[in-house]
């Protein structure tokens, strides 16, 4: 053989590496993180406007919140299938379609007839929005060269931190102003511009070889256990507290389920040559840590994401306009740091960057759990920029951690998994808080209600000079002693309200500072080196 033809022949090893996206890098993010924005955004969007959805399709909100299960059931099993849709279908060409039907069915939330059809409609936007985040996040591994990839990640990190940050409160002004079928809406011009910028900014790299469709073998097991385990349990994530959790043979029956669907589905994936999920990625031990890190940062944005703009409306008495006004600077920040941390991860080491993201974020967290209920609009709002701040050095470092030994062929799959990691962590993250809050108010309730004797003094002193109040605009001096009994024991309810949500940030911020040292079991990269294919 020639040195020619040995040269040629050892090409292919590089040509991976060389191969560069016809157009910049930066406007192909750009392309693609749009219709990332608009489906994170959707998945919480929509919880403010149930009252209205209840209402309008003569339904009980307790009905109406399938709206959001059935949404975040179908989401859930598709995100860890993305990677083989993609090897089957291609890339772009799933991702198109992931726009595309996220696109239609969004139309058609917003036309449903019925509360039956609308389900139905969001388990097809479910769909389409659960293989959007790990496509978009494989394109810009693929797009951006090593040195330069953590700015692209960064720009995907903006849409994923910051849109469920402003997704309540954009949704309840839509809602106040307009309809809730326009939260729907206004999905549809935003996924056309996303296809038609697609359609020529993006290509599929040479090294992503899609399988012929008649050659591959759906592995209808696998399929059926991950659906069944992943659904299992995102209902249980998301009816649990509704239910009173174990107390419930549905949810007994559902969380059995899930443990087993799940445990199956792995036991099986491991022994299939070209599994659907390729659970063998978590033997990569930085991998594997990323994804915990993942989780972490799911569940800590979308519990406080829930906690605060609660404790806001229902202590403070904000409106939800307000109450976003008081986060959605947090947000702001993030949007703009992420750039910052992007750039920084070539010039720092990554897992620095992500234990100070962990410390700004529990910096945070525990401020919120200093609050209470005589806090300024300024209070909360420094608080939760805070802690958006640390979010800004958590995203963009662990998907580069992630990555950072993971084979380019493997992308796919890792985006996958780990896109699967925050999504359920955002599911515990939300469950855990409503639970907590429910739990320990009635707790804190108890413990302050033995305070609330004839021989306190403190109890006492303030029964007298409620009923002497209240005497003055009742001349029943029976009727005013209970109307001030009334009054204290809306006191007391209030203060053991705002204990619990003291409790839920403090134990946020505890759950991110106790993963702290894994960081110290994950590998350093070589700093713009690509990985090898090796586990």
């Amino acid at each position: 053989m020639s040195a020619a033809a040995a040269t040629l022949g050892a090409r292919p090893a590089f040509a991976v590496d060389e191969w560069r996206p016809a157009h910049n890098p930066y406007l192909v993010a750009l392309t693609v993180t749009l219709a990332t924005f608009m489906e994170v955004l959707d998945t919480s969007i929509a919880n403010v406007a149930l009252p209205h959805i209840a209402g309008n399709l003569s339904a009980s909100v307790d009905e109406s919140t399938w709206v959001l299960t059935s949404y975040l059931v179908s989401n859930a099993i598709v995100l860890p299938l993305s990677g083989w849709l993609s090897s089957v279908f291609g890339r772009k060409r799933f991702y198109m379609t992931c726009v595309a039907l996220f696109t239609i069915s969004s139309a058609l939330c917003g036309f449903a007839p019925n509360l039956r059809m609308l389900i139905f409609f969001r388990v097809l936007q479910g769909i389409g929005g659960g293989g959007l985040q790990p496509s978009e996040q494989a394109i810009l591994y693929d797009t951006f060269p090593a040195r330069k990839r953590a700015m692209g990640m960064a720009l995907y990190g903006v849409a994923v931190v910051t849109a469920p940050i402003i997704g309540p409160t954009l949704g309840g002004w839509i809602t106040d102003n307009y309809s809730w079928r326009w939260i729907f809406f206004i999905n549809i011009p935003v996924g056309i511009v996303s296809l038609l910028l697609t359609s020529r900014m993006v290509s599929d790299p040479p090294h992503l070889v899609r399988r012929a469709l008649k050659d591959t073998r759906i592995d209808f097991i696998g399929l059926g256990l991950l659906a069944l385990g992943l659904g299992a349990l995102q209902i249980v994530l998301d009816k649990g507290q509704r239910e009173d959790w174990f107390q419930s043979s549905l949810i007994v029956l559902l969380t059995l389920t899930a443990v087993v669907g799940i445990a199956s589905a792995v036991i099986w994936e491991l022994k299939q040559r070209e599994p659907l999920v390729d659970f063998r990625l978590l033997s990569n031990r930085n991998f594997a840590i990323s994804t915990v890190m993942m989780f972490t940062l799911g569940f800590v944005l979308f519990g406080s994401t829930v906690l605060l703009p609660l404790f806001l409306q229902t202590l403070m008495g904000y409106s939800a306009v307000l109450s976003g006004m008081a986060i959605s600077p947090g947000g702001i920040l993030t949007m703009f740091a992420m750039p910052l941390v992007g750039w920084m991860i070539g010039h720092f080491d990554a897992r620095k960057l992500i234990v100070a993201g962990l410390i700004i974020v529990s910096i945070g967290l525990f401020h919120m759990a200093s609050f209470n209920l005589e806090i300024d609009f300024k209070t909360a709002m420094i608080a939760r920029m805070i802690q958006a701040f640390g979010l800004a050095f958590l995203f963009v470092p662990i998907n580069t951690m992630a990555y950072s030994t993971i084979p380019k062929k493997d992308a796919n799959q890792a985006s996958g998994l780990i896109n699967l990691a925050r999504n359920l962590g955002g599911s515990f993250g939300i469950a855990f808080v409503t639970t907590l809050l429910s739990r320990q108010a009635q707790a804190h309730q108890n413990m302050l209600v033995g305070h609330v004797t004839p021989y306190d003094p403190a109890y006492k002193n303030m029964m007298n000079h409620m009923t002497t109040v209240m005497h003055v605009n009742s001349a029943d001096p029976v009727k005013a002693t209970a109307q001030a009994h009334g009054v204290i024991n809306g006191m007391l309810e209030r203060q053991a309200s705002m204990l619990s949500f003291v409790d839920a940030f403090w134990l946020l911020g505890a759950f991110a500072v106790v993963v702290i040292p894994l960081i110290v079991l994950m590998k350093r990269p070589t700093p713009g080196a690509e990985p090898v294919a090796v586990h």
